[in-house]
């Protein structure tokens, strides 16, 4: 985040560069994302302070997750906020339009863009595009883990 800062940079732009959505060149530069080995050099040329140390701790398999404290944040609870309001709302459109099952947050993309709202407020959107993963009926005969 230093070198990111030290550059002057976006996420949107260090996305641009690597051909990645803005959350996902968060992501990275956060260690909740790791690294592929096809886009280090890329990332190199676009933050050319980072260090070979951090190169390598952003290529291991992070450790999902989040401090609580991050909570007390006022964006993020806002975020959370929004999502607990809307939330069984969200579910019940998507029960309706896909059946029963989860958005997945693996096959997953998430984007954040200002855009100008009617009356020239600046606005945020948040864009959730996740793989649609159908909750299964268990047949006793399609378990693969049967007489182990």
């Amino acid at each position: 985040l230093d070198a990111k800062e030290s550059a002057g940079l976006t996420f949107d732009d260090i996305g641009a560069a690597l051909g990645v959505t803005n959350c996902y060149a968060a992501q990275l530069l956060y260690n909740q994302a790791p690294l592929p080995d096809e886009l280090a050099p890329a990332l190199l040329r676009a933050v050319p302070g980072l260090a070979d140390e951090d190169l390598a701790e952003m290529r291991r398999t992070p450790m999902r997750g989040f401090d609580p404290a991050v909570l007390q944040d006022p964006q993020v609870y806002r975020t959370y906020e929004a999502i607990t309001l809307y939330g069984e709302a969200i579910k019940a459109i998507v029960s309706e339009q896909f059946g029963d099952g989860i958005m997945s947050a693996i096959d997953f993309y998430c984007t954040v863009k200002k855009v100008q709202g009617k009356s020239g407020e600046d606005r945020v959107v948040i864009t959730m595009n996740g793989k649609f993963l159908k909750h299964i009926t268990q047949h006793v005969a399609d378990d693969t883990s049967r007489g182990l």
